[in-house]
């Protein structure tokens, strides 16, 4: 197995359990005790040569060794996919809607990065490139993909840390007010959501039709989705927190994540990445708006 870290134990070290030592041993591999008890477990931790348990104790002069995990082997897809940023460190690509990020299916994106990305030439490259976030299979944009040990662990650091700025554009049914702050929990644990209205369009279906920009603060599932729905603006083409009459056959969810802000794992510069909505959703309220006024035209 491919070496990524060794750790030889100091001599003042006091005897301890290797799930307590092994996170500051590796904490540029995996930070958490909770990650390094998986690690231990997986096989990828071993003392003086030997595969250590759970029931080690570290003692000073010892030799740890930290090895890349085992995957369980993947296929790769040979799907093509828009590449926004990319250095031997990670990438952030443009997901397209309609494609889970990762799971048991063949076709996702994380199958799919091999064939998009290039082999990082760091000793902690990451055999398969991974994603440190979710985003809903309905759901197109930006997504954060990390190429090494040390870039995973740093980026899910700022994730939990809250410290990455996440924007995303959504077309919702309703007239939206000028902006909000969302606060309801999500399955009892905190969630908050701020949000800017860009337009307001009239339409048949619809009454009202918002354009949005959305600032999630937390990253529950189905967040944005959900608190939109709460305060009667759900996303046009959500089927799941939706009302009938705001799905239009064929276009899917109108929710795209455009901007992406974080601090660069090797460097510490701030990366900030940005992109255009796809062009559904202008036209989209343009072309409603123009049938509510041919309608309200025949009506005069």
């Amino acid at each position: 197995m491919k070496i990524l870290q060794k750790h030889i134990v100091p001599e003042n070290t006091s005897s301890q359990r290797l799930s307590d030592y092994a996170p500051i041993a590796f904490n540029q591999i995996i930070a958490s005790r909770k990650g390094i008890k998986k690690a231990i477990k997986k096989g990828a931790i071993s003392i003086n040569g030997k595969l250590a348990t759970t029931a080690h104790w570290v003692k000073p002069g010892q030799l740890l060794t930290f090895h890349e995990i085992p995957l369980v082997k993947k296929r790769q897809l040979e799907m093509p996919l828009k590449v926004i940023l990319e250095d031997d460190h990670l990438a952030v690509i443009n997901k397209p809607a309609g494609i889970p990020v990762s799971g048991n299916q063949f076709r996702t994106i994380e199958n799919a990065l091999v064939y998009n990305l290039k082999p990082s030439s760091q000793k902690d490259c990451l055999s398969w490139p991974r994603p440190v976030h979710r985003l809903d299979a309905l759901t197109c944009g930006l997504l954060l993909i990390a190429k090494t040990s040390k870039a995973s662990v740093a980026l899910n650091k700022q994730f939990q840390e809250k410290t990455i700025f996440k924007q995303y554009i959504a077309i919702v049914s309703g007239k939206a007010h000028e902006e909000g702050y969302l606060d309801q929990p999500i399955d009892q644990k905190q969630a908050f959501t701020a949000y800017k209205c860009l337009l307001k369009h009239r339409s048949i279906k619809n009454d009202w039709l918002s354009m949005l920009s959305v600032y999630p603060k937390t990253g529950r599932t189905h967040q944005i989705r959900i608190h939109l729905s709460q305060v009667g603006h759900p996303i046009l083409g959500d089927k799941l927190y939706g009302i009938e009459g705001n799905i239009k056959r064929g276009k899917g969810l109108f929710l795209c994540a455009v901007a992406l802000s974080f601090e660069h794992p090797f460097n510490g510069n701030s990366v900030n990445v940005e992109i255009d909505p796809p062009p559904k959703f202008l036209k989209t309220m343009l072309r409603e708006e123009s049938m509510w006024m041919k309608l309200k035209n025949t009506k005069s």
